[in-house]
């Protein structure tokens, strides 16, 4: 008797709607989606005092005082990154790839591949981190982490556009953690975005530019894997259109210790990348949410 098949969805007409029209963009030149990207930042700045609100405070909080030259380019960049990605997602592999100019740190990505060594890749939302899986893609098999996103019908398209060539994806829950160690395991690559707020359960609070934020403990536990090199990569996003300049480097610390220190290390190594290059941040993620269920962070203020 043959087993049932698991029933699919029927697209609804959002979902077909946001498909149509990232099939649309991706077939723009990348400089014309930046300049429509740069437009639409500064409209979501303008109509969503919330957004607006939360992208200023946190990005005056990570320098430390209020700097309007980087926050106009953090409005428009934050644009760009939205408006690339029908681009990164949907364009053939190799001509995306192609946008790459330049890589510094290949060697660290060689050097642990040719040692047979597995590879954990930390990747903030910098830059356009869409392009640092598909990259490190070339050097062998690798699998991400896939946690859906807000907006249910822009599933499809970010699954779609994360898992090709070879690049797996494993879903943010325990099965999904068990395919990312095996992976280690295995002498693989895994890739994740590490500043995401986890759920209950999921993190805990360290600091991250001196105010304690829900953090994950989830990369912390896959550099405890025996063997692992923790690798720290970023895309920048080149002036008019002309393409990338991926970045690898060690963390500039040892990831190690205990679950909250290794947090702490993470989250230092993070910021730095993050301050080469502050207007390419996403400093409207609602980074410092408290999960539902999750008592509230340890103090008010700055934490030490």
């Amino acid at each position: 008797m043959c087993a049932a098949r698991r029933a699919v969805p029927a697209p609804t007409l959002v979902t077909v709607t946001v498909d149509f029209l990232f099939r649309v963009l991706a077939r723009f030149p990348l400089a014309w989606l930046h300049r429509l990207g740069g437009l639409a930042g500064w409209l979501t700045w303008r109509f969503s005092p919330k957004y607006a609100r939360r992208l200023e405070e946190n990005l005056a909080r990570a320098l430390g005082r209020e700097d309007p030259a980087i926050l106009r380019a953090a409005i428009r960049e934050a644009g760009r990154q939205a408006l690339e990605l029908p681009y990164v997602w949907l364009r053939p592999q190799d001509e995306v790839l192609s946008r790459i100019v330049r890589v510094e740190g290949a060697e660290l990505l060689e050097r642990a591949r040719a040692d047979g060594a597995s590879v954990l890749l930390l990747t903030p939302h910098l830059g356009c981190f869409e392009l640092c899986a598909q990259y490190c893609s070339t050097h062998g098999p690798i699998t991400v982490l896939f946690r859906p996103p807000r907006k249910a019908a822009l599933g499809p398209l970010m699954e779609a556009g994360r898992a090709r060539g070879n690049i797996s994806v494993a879903p943010a829950d325990v099965s999904g953690v068990r395919r990312l160690v095996k992976a280690l395991r295995g002498g693989e690559m895994v890739g994740m975005l590490p500043d995401q707020a986890p759920g209950q359960g999921e993190g805990v609070w360290v600091p991250f530019f001196g105010k304690f934020a829900w953090t994950m403990t989830l990369a912390a536990r896959l550099s405890e894997v025996k063997g692992v090199r923790v690798i720290m990569l970023w895309t920048e996003r080149l002036p008019r259109g002309a393409g990338y300049v991926l970045r690898l480097s060690e963390p500039a610390e040892p990831i190690a210790g205990s679950l909250e220190e290794r947090c702490v290390a993470i989250n230092r190594a993070i910021e730095r990348l993050i301050l080469a290059c502050p207007q390419q941040y996403l400093w409207g993620y609602n980074r410092y949410k408290r999960p539902a269920g999750v008592e509230p962070a340890p103090a008010e203020g700055r934490a030490q």
